[in-house]
């Protein structure tokens, strides 16, 4: 067995600053994958951790869902953190385990198969043109990020539960504020110690619309879950606006993130763009390397249930692990030059939805929205480039571009 090694680099995990500065941090993942694959992370604020950097290691982790499980410490969060969102009971699908997860993952399950993403998919279709209308509009320059990417998917989620329109920019500042947390820009101006106050307040709003829902109930997923029971009880309070919470949340800013970087990797790479204008059949593989390039989630914890080993690591029972999905999507060993934007990437297995029974329950809608923009916006691009600098937000959780200034013509 290895002994356990404690590595520097690692620590980059816990900063957020360093996924605003991509050479930093997958300089220091290029490392830890090649060197010290399993490495403990102590880290100031935050609960000890193993940083687990290789994609066959991540896949192991995900496989064994009994050995390592979600709760109750699924996210990497500080240590007050930690303790708030305890004292909150916030129990999403991201901090169930089987056999519970199952049975409240089932409650929206099918309006995100196949049934259902074929009926959207007109739907999303009209919101993608009525997007890149907007571009034409603006009249040849705008911020991708702040007036397309972080609309147009969270129109779609916001629809789906049946918020009400006219709320759409509240839920979309409350979102921005959870998981821009750590990004000076986005995150709410309140002390630090009252960091939970976004979550609260989409919680109060959430619990308003379930009243009205358990009244008078419509067709929205947002009433389905309102009405969900499980052994004939209904979801309790904190586990119904927990529901909302992750589908609001994951469900927009993933999307935004991907569309975002997306954007950004065909302005940067113009033979790519115009290999996929070109050849609209790749749209599938193209959407594929967009959510591996971006990789909107950039890790998730999980917690040993008992003494195991990680690639010949001992990790103790109770022990946290983090999952780098940021550095098993360039790992070397699983993806050819992963630093190169590849549309035409075959068998790319990314990590980006998770793996196993934790898997994206939102994939295939995400995967629609990318690939419907793309196959609007390209045909009528004639010209794109930067009109300033791209900047990425401060994270350790979710997140991506929080602004893409570029200049372009469209028709």
């Amino acid at each position: 067995m290895r002994m356990p090694i404690v590595d520097d680099a690692a620590k980059v995990l816990a900063d957020p600053t360093a996924y605003a500065d991509e050479t930093r941090l997958h300089t220091a993942l290029a490392h830890l994958r090649a060197d010290n694959p399993v490495s403990l992370v102590r880290a100031p604020d935050y609960q000890p951790f193993w940083a687990i950097t290789k994609h066959a290691d991540v896949m192991a982790v995900e496989r064994a869902n009994r050995l390592f499980t979600n709760w109750p410490r699924p996210v990497l969060m500080t240590s007050a953190s930690d303790e708030m969102q305890q004292a909150v009971g916030i129990r999403t699908l991201i901090h169930m385990d089987d056999p519970q997860h199952r049975v409240v993952r089932a409650i929206a399950a099918d309006w995100f198969g196949p049934k259902s993403m074929k009926a959207m998919g007109f739907r999303i279709e009209e919101l993608a043109k009525r997007y890149v209308d907007k571009m034409r509009d603006a009249g040849g320059q705008c911020d991708f990020v702040q007036e397309v990417s972080a609309h147009f998917p969270l129109y779609v989620i916001m629809s789906l539960l049946g918020v009400p329109e006219s709320d759409f920019p509240r839920m979309l500042k409350l979102t921005q504020e959870l998981v821009g947390s750590d990004d000076d820009e986005l995150k709410r101006s309140t002390p630090a110690d009252e960091t939970m106050n976004s979550l609260l307040e989409m919680f109060a709003y959430f619990q308003d619309l379930t009243a009205r829902w358990r009244e008078n109930p419509t067709g929205d997923l947002g009433s389905v879950i309102a009405n969900a029971r499980i052994d004939g009880e209904p979801l309790s309070d904190v586990d119904t606006m927990s529901y909302y919470a992750i589908i609001a949340t994951a469900g927009h800013d993933t999307t935004s993130s991907s569309i975002a970087g997306g954007m950004r990797a065909l302005v940067e790479h113009a033979d790519q763009r115009n290999l996929l204008r070109d050849n609209p059949e790749l749209m599938p593989q193209a959407t594929e390397e967009i959510i591996r390039w971006v990789t909107p989630v950039k890790a998730f914890m999980r917690t040993a249930a008992q003494d195991t080993t990680v690639n010949g690591v001992p990790i103790a029972a109770g022990d946290s692990l983090l999952l780098s999905y940021a550095s098993a999507n360039r790992d070397e060993e699983v993806f050819a030059d992963p630093f190169r934007f590849d549309i035409e990437r075959e068998a790319n297995k990314h990590v980006a939805f998770g793996y196993g029974v934790h898997f994206c329950l939102g994939a295939g809608l995400a995967r629609m929205e990318i690939g419907k923009f793309f196959a609007e916006l390209l045909p009528r691009l004639q010209s794109i480039e930067l009109d300033g600098a791209p900047e990425l937000t401060a994270t350790t959780f979710v997140g991506g571009l929080k602004h893409l200034p570029v200049r372009y013509s469209l028709t």
